[in-house]
């Protein structure tokens, strides 16, 4: 006999999440209330950690060293849904391999076509 969730069952994690979002409002309010409010060139010049500023900032990177990165973080986050996969490999059957088949067939898809717009090669 398959288990009914009422409304009622799901409350304490609605208390949670409410309660978490008041202690970060009241957080956010309370050092914006008690926090300095002294403006002055030295407080807000850039901290370097005691050596003087030199040059502007705000130089341009390449936007190859931000691909790699992001598709580094996708790759990453696909490989993290082979783990719940895995552990329960037995239990899932045929039906769950062929499904992961899919998945890498897709990851593996999606990864050629990196290499072919040479999203990572470095020039």
């Amino acid at each position: 006999m398959p288990v009914q969730n009422t409304p009622l069952d799901f409350f304490p994690i609605a208390l949670m999440f409410i309660v978490a979002l008041a202690v970060v409002i009241a957080l956010l309010i309370a050092t914006h209330w008690l926090g300095p409010k002294r403006k002055a060139k030295i407080k807000e010049d850039t901290f370097e950690c005691g050596i003087e500023v030199q040059g502007n900032a705000r130089f341009p990177f390449s936007v190859k060293y931000f691909l790699v990165a992001i598709l580094f973080v996708l790759f990453d986050v696909e490989v993290i849904f082979m783990y719940p996969w895995a552990v329960n490999f037995k239990q899932l059957g045929l039906t769950g391999f062929v499904e992961m088949l899919t998945f890498v067939a897709f990851l593996l898809v999606g990864f050629y076509y990196i290499i072919k717009k040479g999203a990572l090669k470095w020039e």
